[in-house]
């Protein structure tokens, strides 16, 4: 048996080196322990490989083959949000662009029904449940397509409805004081019985009155990033979508 340590030709039957004293047993446990720790270091480099192979085909995965027609009718929905972002993110607050688009027809009501869902839950919830209806519903949709479907486009444009109801809930918030939009009814903030207008309502009992250009401001900016960031990753999934099509 020859040492693996420095060599030197022993008996087969030796239990240690005659020249360096190293111990054959404990040597191969050494060695065999080290093996073990390098195939766990490569166990985890697959895993954290594996995990990352999962998030890229969750958020950027495309079928093998793509028809050109569904690439080119996602092209002009892509267009078409982009488009109509813009114009809504660089709208003022005060115009109210965003309350007063077709969209805003179908966020209303899904934030009617909030109201409706949260009354169990108290007058504070009840007022701020329509906010919350109309921001659960995107992102519902958001995770049926991501996870459910699989549908990385489709839940980009969720992403970017999501965010159009942050700019759409904007002009609600910045009127908390002024009360001069037109609420549900034809009531206004200025004429309405206390708590009938949402952000007035959550704003004073917050004691964030004061704020509410500041909120609503943080609000639109948010939703716009969010736009934004939909807008990207649509279309770089549209990018793939197009290398795959027949």
């Amino acid at each position: 048996m020859d040492c693996p340590k420095c060599g030197f030709e022993n008996q087969p039957d030796s239990i240690d080196c005659c020249r360096c004293g190293v111990v054959f047993a404990k040597l191969k446990a050494r060695a065999a322990n080290a093996a073990g720790e390098g195939l766990n270091a490569h166990a985890v480099a697959i895993e954290s490989s594996g995990q990352g192979g999962f998030l890229r085909e969750l958020f950027f995965g495309v079928p093998a083959e793509v028809n050109s027609l569904y690439v080119l009718g996602r092209v002009i929905v892509l267009v078409g949000i982009a488009v109509w972002g813009f114009k809504l993110i660089f709208s003022s607050i005060a115009s109210n662009n965003a309350g007063e688009s077709l969209l805003h027809l179908v966020n209303l009501p899904f934030h009617e029904t909030g109201h409706l869902v949260f009354r169990p839950f108290g007058r504070f919830l009840t007022s701020l449940g329509g906010t919350l209806g109309q921001l659960i519903l995107p992102l519902v949709c958001f995770s049926a397509l991501l996870f459910k479907t699989r549908d990385a486009f489709g839940a980009a444009i969720c992403l970017w409805w999501f965010g159009e109801n942050f700019l759409d809930i904007a002009p609600y918030i910045n009127d908390a004081r002024a009360g001069v939009l037109p609420l549900v009814g034809g009531n206004f903030g200025q004429t309405s019985p206390y708590g009938f207008h949402d952000w007035e309502y959550l704003l004073t009992e917050t004691g964030l009155l004061r704020y509410d250009h500041f909120l609503a401001k943080a609000s639109h900016l948010f939703g716009a990033l969010l736009m934004a960031l939909a807008v990207v990753w649509a279309g770089y999934v549209l990018l793939l979508q197009y290398r795959k099509r027949v």
